[in-house]
Formats: C-alpha cells, sequence, structure tokens
C-alpha cells in the first residue's frame, strides 16, 4: 500500500490540505485510476502509520473521511473494504454491435482491415476444399493441415508443440468461453489486470466469477512483481487470465523474469493460468520477445488462447487454444455441446496465411509503427495534457487524460462522428475514468481528423450541456 501510493504528500494542492485530506485524496486517486482494487481490505491504521511513517491519528482521519465519502466500508474488529460511493457497479456485458456507419471514425475495435493477401488465399482454399467434401465436416479439435501449422508457429518461437497439443475455435473469445468452460466453477475466483479485455471481462460475468484485480501501473513496466505474485499468494484464485504480450488496452510487455516467477507461483498455489496471446506477432520498433509464458510451465498450468484477428483480419473467425493434449481432448468435448467444429474452408484460408506470415505480419508492422507514430504527434500537437506511454507493440495507446472525463467524452465524441472506448469499459466498477483507449489501426489520415475532433470536443466539453446518452457499441 505504501508503495503504491508513492510521493502521496507532493500531490498538486497537498500544501493547502492537511496530511489526512492528502492522504485520502491519494486512496481515492488509486481507487479511481484502478491501481486498488474495489472490495480490497485495507491495511490496519498502525500498520500503515508505520509504514507511510507518520501518525497513526493521520491514518485513522484519512479513513474516516473516506468513509465518510462512501470509499471505505469498515466493521469493527474485521477491518476497512474499499469500494465506490453508492457501491456503483458497471456491468461487463450488454456490449452489442449498431449498424455500419460510414462517416463514423471508429476507435471503439482495435482491428485492421484485412491484407491483400486474403483474397488469393481464399482462392486457394476454395480449390483445397473438395478433398473434404467427402466427409461430414466435423472437426471439434480442428482440421490437421491448420493444428499442425499453428503447433509450428509455437516450435519456431521456441516452444516445441504438437498439433495434438492445438485446439481450433472460432476466433479467440470463442476460445477463452471453452477454457472457462473446462476450468471455471461458478462462483469461482479469478484474477485479472486491470485495465483489461472488456469482452474477457464480460465472459467471466457471465460465468458468474468472482473478480479479483491487478492494478497496472500506465508507465513501464505495468506489472508490479511483488504485487502480482502476492494477489496470486494471498487471494488463491482457481484462475488467472493474463495479457502479457502488449497488453490489452495499456500495450506493456512482461519480462521474462516476471513469466517464469508467475509459473512458478501459480503452481505452488494450485492456480491455473489463461494467457492470451491476440498481440504476440505485432512488436514493433525491433523488440526483443520474451519466451512464451507456456515455456516455463512443467504441469500443465498454462492454457494459451490465441488467432488471426490482430495480426490477419478479426472477420476470419480463426482461434486456437493450446494446452496439453488431454486438455485438448476434454475441450473438445466441451465443445460438442457449443458449436460442433469450425467451419473448414475458414480453416483452409488460414492455413494459406499462415504459410506467408513472414510478409504479413512484417508489412502489419511497418503499417502499425508509422499508424502509431502518426497518432502520437497529433496527441502531442493537439492533447499535450494527455499522457501516453509509447508502446513497443499491439494496436492502442492507452491515454491518461486530464480529468476524469473518459465517458463523458465519449458521449460527446459520438456526436462528433467519433466512436470512442472510454477507460471505464476496461475495468469494474466505474474506475478508469481518467484513461482513454485509442487504437492506431486506422489510416493516417483518419487518425489526424479523429484527433482533430477529439481535441475540439475536449475544449468545449466543460462549456456546453451534458450530452445525451446513446447505446453502447462493441469494443474489440
Amino acid at each position: 500500500m505504501a508503495r503504491l501510493l508513492g510521493q502521496w504528500h507532493a500531490l498538486p494542492g497537498r500544501r493547502r490540505s492537511p496530511d489526512y485530506a492528502a492522504l485520502a485524496a491519494a486512496i481515492r486517486g488509486l481507487l479511481a485510476d484502478g491501481r486498488l482494487p474495489l472490495g480490497a481490505r485495507l491495511p490496519a491504521e498502525r500498520e500503515l502509520a508505520e509504514a507511510l511513517r507518520i501518525s497513526r491519528t493521520t491514518v485513522t482521519a484519512a479513513y474516516r473521511e473516506l468513509r465518510d465519502s462512501g470509499h471505505l466500508a469498515s466493521r469493527r474488529g474485521a477491518g476497512s473494504w474499499t469500494m465506490l460511493p453508492g457501491n456503483h457497479r458497471m456491468a461487463g456485458n450488454g456490449l452489442w454491435t449498431p449498424l455500419d456507419d460510414r462517416d463514423m471514425l471508429d476507435l471503439g475495435v482495435a482491428a485492421l482491415a484485412a491484407p491483400p493477401e486474403l483474397l488469393p488465399a481464399a482462392q486457394a482454399a476454395a480449390e483445397d476444399l473438395p478433398r473434404y467434401l467427402g466427409g461430414a465436416g466435423y472437426h471439434p479439435t480442428g482440421i490437421s493441415e491448420l493444428r499442425e501449422a499453428v503447433a509450428r508457429t509455437y516450435s519456431d518461437r521456441g516452444l516445441p508443440t504438437s498439433p495434438e497439443q492445438i485446439m481450433v475455435t472460432n476466433g479467440t473469445q470463442h476460445a477463452l468461453d471453452l477454457v472457462l468452460r473446462l476450468t471455471h466453477n461458478p462462483g469461482g475466483s479469478v484474477l485479472v489486470e486491470a485495465p483489461s479485455y472488456p469482452n474477457a471481462l464480460a465472459a467471466l460475468h457471465a460465468r458468474r466469477a468472482r473478480i479479483a484485480t491487478h492494478g497496472l501501473a500506465p508507465d513501464e513496466p505495468g506489472w508490479d512483481a511483488d504485487l502480482l505474485l502476492g494477489n496470486l499468494r494471498q487471494g488463491r484464485p482457481k484462475l488467472a487470465y493474463l495479457i502479457p504480450d502488449f497488453q490489452n488496452p495499456t500495450g506493456h510487455l512482461m519480462s521474462a523474469e516476471l513469466r517464469e516467477r508467475l509459473v512458478a507461483t501459480a503452481h505452488a498455489v494450485g492456480a491455473d493460468l489463461v494467457i492470451d496471446e491476440s498481440f504476440v506477432d505485432l512488436s514493433l520498433d525491433g523488440t526483443v520477445m520474451p519466451p512464451p509464458t507456456a515455456s516455463f510451465d512443467r504441469h500443465s498450468r498454462v492454457v494459451t488462447v490465441g488467432g488471426m484477428s490482430k495480426a490477419y483480419w478479426g472477420g476470419l473467425r480463426i482461434g486456437w487454444i493450446r494446452a496439453s493434449a488431454p486438455q485438448v481432448q476434454r475441450l473438445a468435448a466441451a465443445r460438442v455441446g457449443v458449436d460442433m467444429a469450425s467451419p473448414v474452408l475458414d480453416q483452409l484460408v488460414a492455413v494459406h496465411l499462415l504459410a506467408q506470415s513472414p510478409t504479413i505480419v512484417a508489412a502489419r508492422r511497418a503499417q502499425l509503427t508509422a499508424q502509431r507514430d502518426v497518432l502520437l504527434g497529433a496527441l502531442a500537437d493537439r492533447l499535450p495534457e494527455w499522457r501516453v506511454t509509447v508502446p513497443h507493440g499491439g494496436v492502442t495507446l492507452w491515454a491518461e487524460l486530464d480529468g476524469p472525463i473518459s465517458s463523458a467524452l465519449a458521449r460527446a465524441a459520438e456526436q462528433a462522428g467519433v466512436r470512442l472506448a472510454p477507460g471505464p469499459r476496461f475495468g469494474l466498477d466505474g474506475t478508469l475514468e481518467r484513461f482513454l483507449r485509442l487504437p492506431f489501426t486506422l489510416p493516417v489520415a483518419d487518425l489526424v481528423e479523429a484527433v482533430d475532433r477529439i481535441a475540439a470536443i475536449r475544449y468545449d466539453l466543460d462549456r456546453v450541456g451534458r450530452p445525451g446518452w446513446s447505446e453502447p457499441a462493441v469494443i474489440a
């Protein structure tokens, strides 16, 4: 807690506030940013006073102010827990896709348009299809040639993998849903990062998971190793869902050392790790990738999900699960009651695209690097008050705004033809209002135009009436 609070006594306005008020404001800030989870038990007053080297009276007064403002609930003899005023909660589901609007600059979806290689791949796949037409077409684990191609991608990254360890799914989200069906019991505890991928949070809500969070710092390295591993040891969740490769939405990349410690700790506490590698192919600036998290696994504790939505095309609904061969067979048995199998034709298209992956991925990286730099330049020029850590991979920026205005800005931007993904979509209970995810997947001209519109809206936001509510859009 002391490390999270940092230089709390040096906050703006500190000299005009007594110590207890500054401490209370710092704790409220941690809650609003998602660094401090809701429902977390705070240290006892004496313990925090000793850690911060201040008087216990100051901590007592700060806790009292937090209780008065609705940010803390206490029970004599049991401790104090964090909360938000009114017990407000933001649902993690209910996202839906609106009708396409060609005039809308959509910064809610972090995905690229299809590569030029897609159409030839589809034509080649159609020519391959006749050799599958003599069978029923149901392949619950996927067609053999695609499983072999995916297994090769892992082996090429230094993680020996057999086709029997691969199950093909209808996208990464489908892969996560199947893993949760097999490994998660309703009401079980799950540890996730904050912020995290909204659709993963929605899947966990649908499975009635008790979600605990590990708050990521906006700046590198993002994860606090001691806090993350401490959360695993103390909370002992049955499952942890993490995005170590260019985390969505922050873009952070987890170090090899932390990956190794993470796997060892998960094994020690009996937790399974679900590792999302959706962005693993999209390293920028020549960033050297750490070994896959599963390469440190010796006890079948790590299940990896990935797919083709980000590096290739979201419309090609091909994902996969890498696990032990027995786990793949259990997943296939669970899948039969859901959707039977993935389309054979789509899998054949994926085979041809993966055969050209060096060319396709290199072009994607060059494209994303150029678009990222343009977006960074536009933000520095038009919105210099915003803080952005430059990601060295992935497709998104995680911008820290100049105030807790993310949702209000998104509502106003919709009226100006820009669709945004506000910070609270990536967390729980209405936190992260000072953050905004900005993907750099649109063409350069569209990114510059979007920032121009956002800047105009930001400068008018404090002077206009409350914008009308609009229905939510899908965040991907």
